[in-house]
C-alpha cells in the first residue's frame, strides 16, 4: 500500500463510475469501523448520519453537492498550485469533483436535511465520495483512505464551517441565475406583450373591491409587468451578499490550518470556474457566525411571492364566471375543472401560483427564524436555510414558466363585457366633479344608483349639467391618461 510520502505514486486511470461489488465493505473514521454498502462511494461518517438522522423524506438538495464539487475542485487546484497537494493526487480529486458537479455521483449523496446544523456530515459525505472515487481512479482499495484521504487530502485547508456556507452561496446563485431570473424575464415579457396589445381597451377600475374610475387593460397589465421587473431587480441585487464566500475561515473564522492567502485564491478560483463574481468574504466572523446574506436573499424571493400572488389573484377574479362572475378575462382552458360539474373550467395556473407564494412565504418564516439562531462563531441552522432557499427558488421558477405558458400567453379579453361595465359604472361621475363640484356629482351618482337610472339620465334630471357638457366631459377614453405615463 502506498503512503502519503511514497516516491513511486500510482497513475490515474480512466475508470468509469460505478461499483459492481455486492454486500458491504469496511470503512473507518476517528470513532471506529462501520460497514457500508459495497456499491457506494461514501464512507463511515455518511453511514453514521444515515442511521442517526433518517428523518422524514427530505434529502439534502443535490444542488448543494454540485456546488460542493466546485468548492472541492477549487481547493484542490489551489493546493496543487502551491505545492501542498501533488498533482497525482489533485488530478483524481478534480476528476471526481467534476463528476459531482455534473450530477454523475448524485446517488452517493443520500443524506437528510435534518442533520448537524453546520453541514459537517454533508461535507464529509462529499469528502468520502471524492476520496473513494479518486482511490478507484488510482487503482487503490476503497475504504483504506489511501492514497487519497477524505480529511487530509480532499478537505485540505478546509472546515465544514467555511465550506458548507460557501457551497450554500454557490448553489443559491446558480439556481437564481440558471432558472429563476430567466423565467421571470420571460414572464415579464409575456405580460408586457399583453399590456401593449390591450393599451387601448378602456375598462373600469376597482379600488376597495368597489367600482372606481376607468383605466385601460394595458395600463393594469403594465403594473403587473412592473411588479415582476422590480422583483427581478431585488433578487439580482440580493446576490451581492451571496458573492462573498466564507471559504478560508475554517473553524471559527480565524483561518486556522488554512495557508495564508488561501481564502482569496480559492474564491478567485471559484469565480473562474463558475463565471460568477465570487470573492472572499471580508469578514469571516460574520460569514460564519451568521447567515444574513441568505436571509436577505430569501427575503427577495418572498417579495416575488407577494407580487405573484397579487397578479394571480387579480387574474382569477377578473376571469371569474363565465356567467355569474366578473368575466373580463378568458383564461386558457387546460383541463376539466370538476369531477361532477360538466363543462366547468377553473383558473388552475393562478391557483398554483397562489399556493407557491404561500409556500415561499412559509419557507421565508423558517429562513428568518433559522437566521436568528446564530450562536457565537457559528449559525448551526444551515441545512434548513439552504433547503428552503433552493425549494423556494425552484418552485418560483417552475411556477412562473407554467403560469406564463399555460395562462398568461393564452389569456384573452371579453371586450363586450368590459365595455358594458364601463358604460354602467357610476364612478364615471368623478369627471363631473371639476365642473359642478364634488357634492353635486355625488348626488347624481346616489340618485342614479337609487333609481336604477344611467348617469346620463340622473345628471340631466338633476339640472346641474346640460346635455352638451355631459357628453363632452363623460368620455371614458379621456379619463385614462396617456398610457403608462399618464396621470
Amino acid at each position: 500500500m502506498l503512503g502519503h510520502g511514497a516516491k513511486d505514486h500510482p497513475t490515474m486511470k480512466d475508470v468509469p463510475i460505478g461499483l459492481a461489488a455486492k454486500g458491504t465493505r469496511k470503512e473507518f473514521d476517528s470513532m471506529g469501523t462501520v460497514e457500508v454498502p459495497a456499491d457506494t462511494y461514501y464512507g463511515a461518517q455518511t453511514a453514521r448520519s444515515l442511521v442517526h438522522f433518517s428523518i422524514g423524506d427530505d434529502r439534502m438538495p443535490k444542488a448543494v453537492y454540485h456546488a460542493y464539487g466546485i468548492v472541492k475542485k477549487a481547493c484542490a487546484l489551489v493546493n496543487q498550485a502551491e505545492g501542498r497537494l501533488p498533482a497525482w493526487k489533485a488530478d483524481p480529486i478534480v476528476r471526481a469533483a467534476d463528476e459531482a458537479v455534473a450530477g454523475k455521483l448524485d446517488d452517493h449523496f443520500p443524506l437528510y436535511v435534518w442533520q448537524t446544523g453546520s453541514g459537517t456530515q454533508s461535507n464529509m459525505n462529499v469528502n468520502e465520495v471524492l476520496s473513494n472515487r479518486a482511490i478507484q481512479l488510482l487503482g487503490g482499495e476503497l475504504g483504506t483512505q489511501e492514497p487519497v484521504g477524505p480529511n487530509d487530502d480532499v478537505n485540505l485547508g478546509q472546515s465544514s464551517n467555511d465550506t458548507f456556507p460557501t457551497a450554500m452561496h454557490i448553489a443559491a446563485v446558480e439556481e437564481v441565475d440558471a432558472r429563476l431570473l430567466p423565467q421571470l424575464d420571460a414572464l415579464a415579457k409575456a405580460i408586457e406583450v399583453k399590456a401593449a396589445d390591450w393599451m387601448h381597451v378602456v375598462k373600469i377600475g376597482r379600488t376597495h373591491l368597489e367600482d372606481a374610475t376607468p383605466l385601460t387593460v394595458g395600463q393594469e397589465w403594465s403594473g403587473y409587468a412592473a411588479q415582476v421587473r422590480a422583483c427581478m431587480e431585488a433578487i439580482a441585487d440580493s446576490r451581492r451578499g451571496l458573492y462573498e464566500l466564507a471559504i478560508g475561515g475554517t473553524a471559527v473564522g480565524t483561518g486556522l490550518n488554512a495557508p495564508k492567502g488561501f481564502s482569496v485564491k480559492v474564491a478567485a478560483k471559484i469565480a473562474e470556474l463558475t463565471g460568477k463574481p465570487f470573492v472572499t468574504a471580508p469578514n469571516k466572523f460574520m460569514a460564519q457566525g451568521s447567515l444574513d446574506a441568505m436571509v436577505r436573499a430569501h427575503a427577495a424571493l418572498a417579495g416575488l411571492a407577494v407580487a405573484l400572488m397579487k397578479i394571480a389573484n387579480d387574474m382569477r377574479w377578473l376571469a371569474s364566471g363565465p356567467r355569474c362572475g366578473l368575466g373580463e378575462l378568458k383564461l386558457p382552458q387546460n383541463e376539466p375543472g370538476s369531477s361532477i360539474m360538466p363543462g366547468k373550467v377553473n383558473p388552475t395556473q393562478c391557483e398554483a401560483i397562489v399556493m407557491i407564494a404561500i409556500q415561499v412565504l412559509g419557507d421565508n418564516s423558517g429562513v428568518q427564524f433559522a437566521g436568528s439562531q446564530g450562536n457565537f462563531e457559528l449559525n448551526a441552522m444551515r441545512p434548513i436555510i439552504i433547503n428552503n432557499f433552493l425549494h423556494s427558488a425552484r418552485i418560483l421558477g417552475d411556477g412562473c414558466e407554467k403560469f406564463r405558458t399555460f395562462s398568461v400567453e393564452g389569456t384573452q379579453l371579453d371586450e363586450k363585457r368590459i365595455a358594458g361595465y364601463v358604460e354602467n359604472s357610476l364612478m364615471l361621475v368623478t369627471a363631473l366633479s371639476p365642473v359642478i363640484g364634488y357634492q353635486k356629482a355625488a348626488h347624481i351618482s346616489e340618485a342614479a344608483d337609487a333609481e336604477g337610472a344611467t348617469l346620463r339620465e340622473a345628471a340631466l334630471k338633476s339640472g346641474y349639467v346640460d346635455e352638451a357638457t355631459f357628453d363632452r366631459v363623460m368620455d371614458p377614453k379621456s379619463m385614462v391618461g396617456e398610457g403608462v405615463g399618464g396621470a
